[in-house]
């Protein structure tokens, strides 16, 4: 079985270690983790100790003997998913498979069709559920570099984004007139992909514009539609294949 992932602020050096808190309690009394069993602590930024749990204490304490270090390098190319707000709990769906599949950040967008928009302590408890998902799903899915879940972006600073990419792209339901199929788009071998995820609604003929303007063209993924809180998993996982990051 492969070892379970715990996040640690810093990551430890080789000898004893203790993991204590809601990480300890975890693996204690939820994943009930036994001396000789295999254990991975990461920063959640790329560095990771693996070890040996050497005892228990009480229930929330884990005493680790780390044996070795490692780093994993930033991935090449760099994936992006600008994700319209789904209707209630479909967000956490969103950033919980986007993050098991291998995206690098996630940028929440309130767009103008969204029936969800974040407003004052609604939209920071949101966006701390968004954090708090990726983290667990990071965990779950044995990754040493969680991804970023950016503060909410306003269209314009999404075209900002899309302005510096390598590759600018915009998921787009509709057959419009220049769009083409993802699978056929020519992808950058480094640098930066962003992705535009819009609502249940589609992206408004004004947003397209805008980010027309700065570069990004529509592009579709099949012949069905897909639900918001999918399409930027099957994209994401569509485009770690093509780039070889699956390989």
């Amino acid at each position: 079985m492969t070892a379970p992932v715990f996040l640690v602020e810093k990551v430890p050096g080789p000898g004893e270690t203790v993991l204590d808190g809601p990480e300890g309690r975890h693996a204690v009394s939820v994943r009930r983790l036994r001396a000789g069993e295999d254990v991975v602590l990461t920063d959640g930024r790329g560095r990771a100790a693996e070890g040996e749990v050497v005892a228990t204490e009480g229930k929330d304490r884990l005493v680790v003997r780390v044996t070795a270090g490692r780093t994993e390098p930033e991935p090449v190319p760099h994936i992006t998913v600008v994700q319209a707000l789904p209707k209630g709990d479909r967000g956490e769906l969103a950033v919980e498979t986007m993050t098991e599949t291998g995206v690098d950040a996630i940028v929440p967008w309130p767009a103008a069709r969204c029936i969800t928009q974040w407003k004052g302590e609604r939209a920071a408890k949101a966006l701390a559920k968004w954090r708090a998902t990726a983290r667990e799903a990071g965990k779950q899915s044995r990754r040493l570099r969680f991804p970023e879940v950016t503060d909410a972006m306003t269209t314009k600073q999404v075209a900002e984004l899309l302005a510096g990419a390598d590759l600018a792209a915009v998921l787009h339901e509709d057959r419009v007139a220049d769009s083409v199929p993802l699978a056929t788009a020519e992808l950058p071998a480094e640098g930066r992909i962003v992705l535009v995820v819009g609502p249940e609604g589609g992206v408004s003929p004004e947003e397209l514009t805008v980010f027309a303007a700065a570069g990004a063209r529509p592009y579709r993924l099949g012949t069905s539609v897909l639900r918001t809180s999918t399409a930027g998993t099957a994209a994401t996982a569509l485009l770690l294949g093509r780039t070889g990051r699956w390989s």
